[in-house]
This record gives C-alpha cells, sequence and structure tokens, in this order.
C-alpha cells in the first residue's frame, strides 16, 4: 500500500466511526501533552497573562505542553485562582513549578526564561501586549478578537514581521468543533455547492443592562490599570445572574470602549471561517452596509449619548460584498440558528459547532473530503487540537493555522461593520490600502485615540 493509499485509509476510518457525522475526523497527536513524557528541559516555559474566565479553559490547556512559571491578572483575586489552578495541574503530574504572580504583565515579558505567553485579557488590552510580547522575544497565543481597531491589526503584523515570533490567534473553530468548519471549508473549496452566491453568519445578538450605578471597586482589583488605554470612568455594577452587569470582566464584551459586542466576539469566529471559504483572507471585502441595527442606548455621530448602560448592538443584519460577487450577511439572528450558512449554484448546507445539515453535508457519508485537501488547508499538518498546534509551530518556527494575517482581514470586516452601523451609512473599503474610499469622517474610525501611559507602539 502506498502512502497516500494508507493516509486515506486511516481518513475513512476516522470518519466511519461517527455514523451520524461521518465529516468529522480526529486529529493525529503530533507532540505528546504527556506531562511526564519529557524533560523540563525539553518543554517551554509558560507565562499567563489574564486568568479570568476564559483563562479557565486556554491555562490549562497550554499547560498540557508547557509548564507554567508565572500569571498575572490586574485582579488580584484571578491571579491568586490562576496561580492555584496552575499550581494543582502541574502537581498532579509530577512537575511543581514555582509560580509567582504578578499585577504589572511587564513582570512576564522581562523574564528571560519564558519562551511563551497566553494573553486572555479584555479585547482593549490584546494588541498591546501582543506587540511589547513579541518583541521580549515571547511566541504568542492570544485570544479572539486579536484587535479593537483595523489599525492596531496593521501594528501587530509591523511587529510580527520584524521578530519572527510564533502567534496563534484563539480561533478554534480552524482546529477543533470535531473538524466540522473545516470541513465546511473543504466543502467550499472543492465546489461542493458549485459556485458560492451568499454567505450567511448568524452571529447572535448582544443583551442590555438598563442603567447601572456606579459602585466602589472591588478589593484587589487595580480598576486604572483594567481599564488600559481607554478613558478613565467610574466603575458600575449591579447584581444580576452568574456575572452581574458591569463594566469589567467578562460584561467587558458589550461596551464598544473594550470590544465590538458580538459582531467582534463571534463574528471573530464565523466571519473568519466564512472569509477562510471564500478565499479572502489576503484581501477583504469592497462595501459593507448596515441593513438593520437596533443599539440599546442613542447614538450621536457615532458615539453613545449615555454612559451608564451597555452600547453595543443588540440586533444587527449587515451586508458585506466581496469582490468575487459572494454577497454575505452578518446577522444577530436567523431561522438556521448560530453558525454559517454557504449557498451556491449547486446546493447549500449550514455548519455550527454541533451539526451540519444540508444535501452536501449529507453526501459527504458516500462521498467524504479527501485527507489530502484536508492537510493542504491546515498547512501541511494534521487537525487536532488548536493549541497543540501553537506548540508543533513553535517547534518548526511556522506560523500556525490561525495566524495574524488571515485574522487580521477577517476582523477589518467585522470592525467595518461596527464603524457602518454605528455611523449609519455604507462604506466602501479599499483593500489594498486598507482605507474607506471617499469618506474622510468614516476614516478616522479606523483608530481611536489612547489614554497617555497606555499607548500601543509598533
Amino acid at each position: 500500500m502506498n502512502p497516500n493509499q494508507s493516509s486515506r485509509r486511516r481518513f475513512l476510518q476516522t470518519t466511519a466511526a461517527a455514523a451520524a457525522a461521518p465529516y468529522f475526523f480526529t486529529g493525529a497527536k503530533g507532540l505528546a501533552d504527556d506531562a511526564k513524557a519529557a524533560s523540563p528541559n525539553d518543554r517551554p516555559v509558560l507565562g499567563c497573562i489574564g486568568t479570568g474566565s476564559r483563562w479557565q479553559a486556554v491555562g490549562p490547556n497550554a499547560m498540557k505542553f508547557a509548564d507554567c512559571v508565572a500569571v498575572c491578572d490586574a485582579d488580584q483575586n484571578h491571579a491568586a485562582q490562576g496561580k492555584e489552578r496552575a499550581q494543582g495541574i502541574q502537581a498532579k503530574k509530577g512537575r511543581e513549578r514555582k509560580i509567582e504572580v504578578y499585577e504589572d504583565y511587564r513582570k512576564i515579558l522581562d523574564r528571560k526564561d519564558i519562551d511563551v505567553v497566553t494573553i486572555v485579557t479584555p479585547d482593549h488590552w490584546h494588541t498591546k501586549i501582543a506587540i511589547e510580547a513579541m518583541h521580549a522575544g515571547k511566541d504568542v497565543y492570544c485570544e479572539k478578537p486579536l484587535t479593537l481597531t483595523i489599525d492596531e491589526g496593521k501594528q501587530i503584523i509591523k511587529a510580527l514581521k520584524e521578530t519572527g515570533r510564533v502567534f496563534q490567534v484563539g480561533t478554534q473553530q480552524r482546529s477543533e468543533m470535531g473538524g466540522r468548519f473545516l470541513t465546511a471549508v473543504a466543502m467550499v473549496r472543492e465546489g461542493r455547492i458549485g459556485k458560492v452566491k451568499r454567505v450567511v453568519c448568524n452571529i447572535g445578538g448582544a443583551p442590555t443592562s438598563g442603567p447601572i450605578p456606579i459602585t466602589e471597586v472591588p478589593a484587589g482589583l487595580n480598576w486604572d490599570l483594567w481599564q488600559g488605554q481607554t478613558p478613565v470612568v467610574d466603575f458600575r455594577f449591579a447584581p444580576d445572574g452568574r456575572w452581574g452587569k458591569s463594566r469589567c470582566h467578562y460584561e467587558f464584551r458589550w461596551w464598544y470602549e473594550y470590544s465590538g459586542g458580538k459582531m467582534t466576539d463571534w463574528g471573530a469566529h464565523h466571519v473568519d471561517i466564512a472569509t477562510w471559504a471564500l478565499e479572502m483572507g489576503a484581501s477583504g471585502p469592497v462595501s459593507v452596509e448596515g441593513v438593520f441595527a437596533k443599539h440599546p442606548v442613542p447614538y450621536k455621530d457615532g458615539h453613545a449619548t449615555l454612559d451608564d448602560q451597555y452600547n453595543v448592538a443588540t440586533e444587527f443584519d449587515v451586508k458585506v460584498m466581496y469582490p468575487n460577487g459572494v454577497e454575505m450577511h452578518i446577522l444577530s439572528n436567523s431561522p438556521d440558528g448560530n453558525g454559517i450558512l454557504f449557498e451556491g449554484t449547486k446546493g447549500r448546507f449550514h455548519v455550527s459547532r454541533s451539526r451540519m445539515k444540508g444535501k452536501p453535508a449529507e453526501e459527504l457519508a458516500a462521498n467524504p473530503i479527501s485527507p489530502e485537501v484536508i492537510t493542504r488547508l491546515y498547512k501541511g499538518k494534521q487537525p487536532g487540537d488548536h493549541m497543540r498546534n501553537l506548540f508543533e509551530c513553535i517547534k518548526t518556527r511556522e506560523q500556525p493555522i490561525s495566524d495574524v494575517y488571515t485574522h487580521h482581514r477577517a476582523m477589518t470586516t467585522c470592525h467595518l461593520a461596527n464603524i457602518a452601523i454605528r455611523l449609519g451609512r455604507g462604506l466602501k473599503w479599499d483593500a489594498s490600502s486598507e482605507q474607506i474610499v471617499g469618506d474622510a469622517a468614516a476614516n478616522t474610525w479606523l483608530k481611536r485615540e489612547q489614554r497617555k501611559g497606555y499607548e500601543i507602539e509598533a
């Protein structure tokens, strides 16, 4: 049996393992994640910047492949919990390491023994920390969305080119979720639905809060540091459900000051996959238009007129046109539910984290995607764990599957969508110059003023 036949047989065996979902596959392990399988000298040294709720998944996953020696958070409570969790994980595997706790992330970047960092902070801190980490000689895993503005993406790319570091963005749909999204990209690329005409990304809407009262800053939280580049404001909090309503921690997502709402939260996932499938990862759209948008507070000239409650769009429909004639809609709601709908001249299918549906997906049982196509899409490596891919690439000094360049292009579309619905007008986009065409006022939104002492310098 030749190598290609053997590879295909292994692939068909794994896809056939789940009869109800024959398009799933299991990535091969290329890197040992058993903490006892390698000596300390063979494992990278890890520093964790940001140890809040999302880090509870990211940090332990990184510790499969690296030894944590430092954690950092603007909230002392999060930092202490991070240290305890990291110590417990490593002690259980017989790899006890002294773990230092810092408030200032620069203490981690200053350490020469640290090889790689995870950045799991609110969005408005991602770019500054990532750029400084690269210049400090660290490889980087950073949660999505990578940027707060389009200009920040250009700054990160500049730093990456200058430093040559390895950088993985936390868009796990490129690697995981049973391989559904990677399979969907392959289906589109192979012409399974003919020429693509329309794509719909349903990313959900944001919550409203109503007025949130000013309260005292919780003990242990450095509120000034947490705000970073953004304007200084009062701390607000109201008890409500698991997280409460606030300007901080998990709820930062619902304030344009710190994030972009669902447009950049889930858009970073679904628009990324759609952009990849359409082979627009090196260019971008030609126009972006807000068909419909609803904000929870009144807006004037693109700015919220109230500062005491969530302000990102709660409902929206944004129309994006690409140079190949494909029309994409980014929606807060659609009948198909959260996920991506691909429509072509020969068929349509919908993909989400839990399933694929539509005739082209059903046909995979008899005609699966070849392993060669999957491997080629995954940059020559076997897909599987997203974090594993990062550490495999750290060894080879290649860029991982979720690289900065393509993520920047996908996020550009999301940022343009937010600019369009905040200004209430359509935008023409020149992907080569990365400028909005014929709208000087809109171009000022490609970056934002940064608080003194927290400026981003590439």
